[in-house]
């Protein structure tokens, strides 16, 4: 029980890592609010982990500053904050791609995330300790094709992560980012779009599947999250099975 006594919030916990990882660190002790826009899913996370589900649309300021609230209202503290919420985009080419396309996708992938630290950094300062854990992607670092939108956003976040990293390292706040590579909601969702490369995504990772939230993504999300991590700080932490090596073979057929 390492995170005995913690608060956690995670966003986007209904399903998938978020909900895994939500698991993990309720299992490790943490008292978990589970942050998601899809209610059904979200209350059943929270149920699952004994925790508090608060509905949250992450592009939208007033419910990311109503989450973090929330927490500190209900548990006293923010100690550690998971951004991990996404919304689907479409997949298409560059020239395509809309304004309004990657407005929505800067919205959830990277301004929610920057609202909730801006928000938690002050508790977490006070407090001495904090931890943010910003779930990035290997579409933004190989450039996958189709999802520009995606790969911006996630890219922006790790920039953000490398950036308050430097900026709060002296304050007990680590900031890292993991790049996962498992079969999670949008994973399974771009699968049902395009099931022919679901054969070749696992056959073209060096461990010869794509990885499992549970399994795989949550206890290094639970490390980070811990006492362990910290004198880790600024990192991008690939969590794919060596995926990241030599890129990602990734050619869906756009239109």
């Amino acid at each position: 029980m390492s995170l005995e006594g913690r608060v956690a919030v995670v966003t986007g916990a209904g399903d998938g890592i978020g909900a895994a990882v939500a698991r993990r660190l309720a299992a490790e002790g943490a008292r978990v609010l589970v942050a998601e826009l899809n209610e059904e899913t979200g209350r059943a996370t929270a149920e699952e982990t004994g925790g508090r589900f608060v509905r949250t649309d992450v592009s939208d300021k007033a419910q990311v500053l109503a989450m973090v609230d929330t927490a500190v209202r209900e548990w006293g503290s923010i100690d550690i904050l998971v951004n991990n919420a996404w919304g689907a985009g479409d997949v298409g080419r560059v020239e395509n791609k809309t304004d309004a396309m990657l407005a929505h996708g800067l919205s959830v992938g990277f301004y929610g995330p920057l609202w909730a630290m801006q928000s938690a950094f002050p508790h977490m300062k006070a407090r001495g300790w904090g931890r943010v854990i910003n779930m990035c992607s290997l579409n933004g670092v190989n450039a996958h094709m189709g999802t520009l939108e995606y790969n911006a956003a996630k890219e922006a976040l790790r920039t953000l992560t490398r950036t308050a990293a430097r900026e709060w390292a002296s304050t007990g706040v680590v900031v890292n980012a993991i790049c996962p590579g498992a079969k999670s909601a949008a994973f399974r969702r771009m699968m049902s779009e395009h099931p022919e490369l679901e054969g070749q995504a696992d056959a073209t990772n060096p461990m010869g599947r794509i990885g499992d939230p549970d399994q795989d993504i949550a206890p290094v999300a639970a490390f980070l999250a811990g006492e362990g991590a910290r004198y880790v700080t600024g990192n991008t932490l690939f969590v794919d099975g060596g995926s990241h090596i030599n890129g990602v073979a990734w050619a869906p057929d756009l239109p």
